[in-house]
């Protein structure tokens, strides 16, 4: 399950507690939320993230 979110984190170099932090909840919240499918928007809303994340790591 989610295992684009999780390939896309990975390719950028963003780590998934990075993720977590940016959505206020913990890494454990986040690993248990990516257990059962997202919606379209929360994985737009992820895959954003993950975008402004990598942008952060260039800087």
């Amino acid at each position: 399950m989610n295992q684009d979110i999780k390939k896309v984190a990975k390719e950028k170099g963003v780590k998934l507690w990075k993720i977590a932090e940016r959505l206020r909840i913990t890494d454990s919240s986040f690993s248990r939320m990516l257990r059962y499918e997202l919606s379209s928007e929360e994985k737009e809303k992820i895959k954003s993230i993950i975008e402004d994340l990598e942008n952060e790591n260039r800087s």
